[in-house]
């Protein structure tokens, strides 16, 4: 990561939340809140005033509890859910000229499937379970615009190569796999049209510990080889400390402290961080 080069995506000012909001929450200024939730209206602030920049090459991991709003973050930035209010600007995008969450649903489908891959927590939400796993990949590449058969049929045999699915495994169903596999085959068709960002949502999560290094090590592999920006969304500190650059600890919605991962584990300043570096020794 070049110290003066420019962020590949600056978030401003993120918001989302669930319900509508009354005069005891409306007001960012003067929100009385229980966490991140109006006991008044039952609005749920998931979150709050988010601000980051991501550098080329570089991992930035998003640590917290359950319910901070971390997936919440990924699914705004990969337009699974709307924003109710912030910007986002993406460099190869119109030159970053652009707020991402003004542009119309058709551009939207755009940045998803060219400058964007996601990694989801559950791989029922990536993929297609009874499709072949080259028929998955495949499937992110026609939403690209790619019609020859022959070449998404041979990026996609490369793919599940990398991310060592057998080849004689490559027409099978995710369906049949073990849940590392299923993993990698949400790598593979995430990686699939070269974006520049790779949004990874809780990926280790209910896998066996062992499968786990294993998924990590092809990621961290992939991600030197590629020199792709990452955002990894983690609950587990030990995965944050093994993968990101720089971490962002996130509590209730909002951002408590950011900075770069080793300085964080070593010498946390918010006292929620310092409960999940204590917890991780």
């Amino acid at each position: 990561m070049g110290e003066y080069s420019a962020p590949i995506l600056t978030v401003n000012n993120l918001n989302k939340h669930f319900g509508s909001g009354c005069d005891r929450c409306s007001n960012a200024e003067d929100r009385k809140l229980d966490k991140n939730y109006c006991p008044a209206c039952h609005t749920v602030y998931s979150c709050q005033n988010i601000k980051f920049d991501l550098y080329p090459g570089e991992v930035l991991g998003i640590v917290g509890e359950s319910g901070s709003g971390k997936s919440t973050l990924m699914q705004c930035l990969y337009f699974d859910q709307e924003v109710s209010s912030g910007e986002a600007y993406l460099q190869p995008y119109k030159e970053g000229g652009s707020n991402l969450f003004d542009e119309s649903s058709q551009q939207k489908r755009y940045i998803r499937n060219h400058l964007m891959g996601k990694v989801y927590q559950n791989p029922v939400q990536g993929l297609r379970m009874r499709f072949s796993s080259i028929g998955n990949i495949a499937e992110k590449m026609i939403a690209a615009g790619n019609r020859n058969v022959g070449a998404m049929e041979s990026r996609a045999s490369e793919l599940l190569n990398r991310v060592h699915i057998p080849v004689y495994r490559m027409k099978e169903a995710p369906k049949n796999f073990s849940g590392g596999m299923q993993q990698r085959v949400q790598i593979a068709k995430a990686l699939s049209n070269n974006p520049p960002i790779l949004l990874l949502d809780e990926v280790t999560t209910g896998l066996d510990l062992s499968v786990q290094a294993n998924v990590l090590d092809l990621i961290k592999h992939l991600q030197k080889e590629l020199k792709i920006s990452m955002l990894l969304v983690s609950h587990d500190l030990g995965v944050i400390r093994m993968m990101a650059d720089r971490t962002m600890v996130m509590l209730d919605g909002r951002v408590v402290e950011h900075g770069l991962t080793d300085q964080i584990l070593e010498d946390p300043q918010h006292r929620y961080t310092q409960q999940l570096v204590h917890s991780l020794l």
